[in-house]
């Protein structure tokens, strides 16, 4: 068994209230310390590192609002490399929780929110979903998450990455993504060709390729999602010129060998969900 086998088996047995259930560190003293990033809310300031089972000098804890990562090289991302490099982090969890309020909020709220605070919509950056990492789901978020952690040239090949949620109400953990069943297996890259570009860049093409014929056009105000569909669209309705065919080759040319086939990309493997146990009578496991 594993430091994260051993830590989820000890959390669902506490969680049933067995006050013996805990974690004995002396055996995992080559998989510690932990490095987990999650998320700003108040009602998980009395879980961690309890919940883990953990001593407080084998938890290095990071945190920010939705315990989001917004790409494999961000801020967040430089911090969890630090800890791992500098702290000997040893394994990363990404650990999301039940009930959060993102999900929850929309980008109109959270312009209006911002104005509430004296913040005008035209000082916030344009994308606000991409910027702020707006997610649909927890688990959505935590899969997303990992999957950066694990693309991120910054994070070493040995080193496992968890994906995990925390019951808000009873200090359950599940698991997203089991780090030890991913480890080892190639991390798919999407090739440059497959990269989708950003609204910003298809529009300024678009604009480009129009010429004249969209020099007085005026964008009227979209809702989020929809401008990808108009883009879309203006795309359908613009005439573009095609390419010139290539020059017929001789006999005695040789021909380009054949590309090889494209690999898929490699999913994340994602263990069955575990049903939450009966909930607690308070009792607490001891690190």
């Amino acid at each position: 068994m594993r430091l994260f086998e051993a830590i989820l088996d000890a959390n669902h047995r506490a969680v049933a209230g067995d006050s013996r259930a805990g974690v004995h560190v002396a055996d995992f003293a080559d998989e510690l310390p932990v490095v987990a990033l999650t998320c700003i809310d108040a009602r998980l300031n009395r879980f961690f590192p309890g919940v883990l089972g953990l001593p407080d000098e084998y938890f290095i804890w990071l945190r920010n609002a939705g315990n989001i990562i917004t790409s494999p090289v961000s801020s967040t991302m430089r911090s969890l490399a630090l800890a791992c490099a500098v702290k000997g982090g040893r394994e990363i969890a990404i650990i999301g929780h039940t009930d959060c309020k993102i999900p929850h909020t929309t980008i109109s709220q959270l312009i209006d929110l911002f104005k509430a605070l004296g913040i005008e919509r035209q000082k916030l950056p344009e994308n606000l979903t991409e910027y702020f990492g707006v997610f649909a789901s927890e688990q959505q978020n935590v899969l997303r998450s990992v999957d950066f952690v694990r693309r991120s040239p910054l994070i070493g090949p040995a080193i496992p990455v968890h994906g995990l949620m925390v019951a808000t109400d009873t200090g359950n953990l599940d698991w997203i993504v089991n780090g030890y069943e991913a480890l080892g297996r190639p991390v798919a890259q999407p090739p440059p060709a497959l990269q989708m570009p950003s609204i910003g860049a298809m529009a300024g093409e678009l604009m480009s390729r129009a010429g004249a014929e969209l020099s007085g056009l005026k964008v009227p105000d979209v809702k989020i999602g929809e401008a990808a569909t108009r883009a879309s669209q203006w795309m359908s309705e613009i005439k573009i010129a095609p390419a010139p065919a290539a020059p017929p080759s001789s006999p005695s040319s040789p021909r380009p060998a054949p590309s090889p086939p494209m690999r898929p990309p490699q999913p994340i493997p994602i263990p069955p969900r575990i049903e939450p146990p009966p909930k607690p009578g308070g009792s607490r496991y001891r690190p």
